[in-house]
């Protein structure tokens, strides 16, 4: 398919982080785009500036059907969206060019030099500053992210038709439809266990993923991962992307990166991130040795890096009566974990206090022991219901039956609207200093901007 050949698109699910940076990218170029979610929100409303209409009802009399029924429409669509739709059954009906989300990306990635990043947790992270990397130092590279960059105020960077940086998404295997020049996995922690099955066939999946990078491309990895033939990065260990004097200083991560080049080992040092915990001196170091690989000289890099201000909702900060509220998509134990450990570190005399939204009955059920382990560690914790997404309910799979398993004297489950008085109350008869993490994928974003504009 030549997308350059494509005039008009229809995307059918274009409220989703993945679609609507697709979205951004067909409008950029002059292309008539039109779309239908079930609700409104604030990617939609991002969006309505550059596209040509948006409708919110499930029916084929939302459709423009005189503009877009020459079939010179491509249709898009996301897994996510229910197979008894009406609209993308019209198009289905009809004999549309029809492709899901993913397969536009493999399109994208097979006509450019391709940078693809995947992995169960940092992905989204180290896309969007190495996608600040390569915009920084002019190279004209299109950027397309799960989650929405500060400094950018968008999920995709506009550049030139011959680079793209892709967040690979490993959900119903969409990154198997890339084929990268640099590809790097993050991380390789079960999840998605509705879709895989079982944690080998998830990682095996992985290594496929790998195996696309071109003969002449290189493939980046965290050590340990297990991926033949990968350059690797790691704190303190044997990758060949190294971070090493790792310390806190004024709440910022500081670090030096050693790598070897052309048998010289090379040190940049005191790189300061803006992104906290180790988990982030991480997602740094791949998209330093991306950026590296690419062929961009490493003091510019140092730089871009630097300069990045972060993505919503991965550790944004503001205070809210006199407590600091960390605001995090974390919705895995391993990532609750990282957040959690990257407060310990910032954070060395305040308590701990969780507001949490379970994300998914099949994960909440598949992690239930881990879920329950690493929330046991925070002095304060309440949960939310369980955010379904996509999913029915599950027998037995609740919030109060998690919250039954947390050791912890000070626990809860708790509706929306009470978030606000829990956190007011929070620490107030002992005096103690309490830092508030917010954490899901879900619904609960909605109630943290309360928060947010009332503080």
């Amino acid at each position: 398919m030549e997308l350059g050949n494509i005039n008009r698109v229809y995307f059918v699910g274009i409220g989703g982080i993945g679609m609507s940076s697709l979205a951004r990218y067909f409008a950029e170029q002059g292309k008539l785009v039109y779309g239908y979610d079930k609700t409104s929100s604030i990617v939609t409303d991002g969006l309505m500036p550059l596209v040509k209409s948006i409708v919110f009802t499930d029916s084929e009399n939302y459709i423009n059907k005189d503009v877009l029924a020459d079939l010179e429409t491509l249709v898009v669509y996301t897994p996510a969206i229910p197979e008894n739709s009406e609209i993308l059954n019209y198009f289905i009906n009809n004999d549309y060019k029809i492709v899901k989300r993913a397969e536009v990306l493999g399109i994208i990635s097979e006509n450019t030099f391709s940078i693809a990043v995947a992995g169960t947790h940092g992905k989204t992270t180290v896309t969007s500053l190495l996608g600040h990397i390569m915009t920084e130092n002019n190279t004209g590279a299109s950027t397309f992210v799960g989650g929405i960059m500060a400094g950018y105020n968008s999920n995709f960077i506009l550049g030139s038709k011959d680079i793209s940086v892709i967040e690979a998404d490993e959900f119903d295997r969409s990154f198997m439809h890339l084929n990268p020049n640099i590809s790097c996995i993050t991380s390789v922690d079960a999840d998605h266990l509705d879709i895989y099955g079982d944690a080998e066939s998830l990682i095996n999946t992985f290594s496929d993923f790998a195996s696309l990078t071109h003969e002449n491309g290189v493939c980046i990895a965290k050590e340990n991962l297990g991926i033949e033939n990968a350059i690797t990065y790691s704190i303190n260990g044997e990758g060949d992307y190294k971070a090493i004097n790792l310390r806190v200083e004024n709440y910022k991560f500081i670090f030096d990166i050693e790598f070897e080049n052309d048998k010289n080992i090379i040190v940049v040092k005191n790189v300061i991130s803006n992104l906290p915990g180790r988990y982030n001196v991480e997602n740094t170091l791949a998209a330093f040795a991306m950026a590296h690989n690419f062929g961009l000289q490493p003091d510019y890099i140092v730089k871009a890096i630097m300069s990045f201000k972060g993505i919503y909702r991965r550790f944004n900060t503001f205070n809210y009566k006199n407590k600091i509220i960390v605001d995090d998509y974390a919705h895995h134990p391993t990532e609750i974990t990282a957040v959690l450990n990257a407060c310990k570190e910032l954070y060395t005399d305040k308590k701990l206090m969780i507001v949490f939204q379970p994300h998914l009955f099949s994960r909440t059920r598949d992690f239930e022991k881990e879920f329950a382990s690493v929330l046991s560690e925070f002095d304060i914790v309440r949960l939310l219901d369980i955010y379904p997404a996509r999913e029915e309910s599950i027998d037995g799979i609740t919030s109060l039956n998690l919250a039954a398993k947390i050791i912890n004297t000070d626990v809860g489950v708790i509706d929306k609207h009470e978030i606000e008085k829990e956190i007011t109350e929070a620490g107030s008869l002992k005096n103690e200093d309490i830092v508030v993490l917010m954490l899901g994928a879900g619904d609960i974003s909605v109630e943290i901007e309360k928060l947010r504009d009332n503080a």
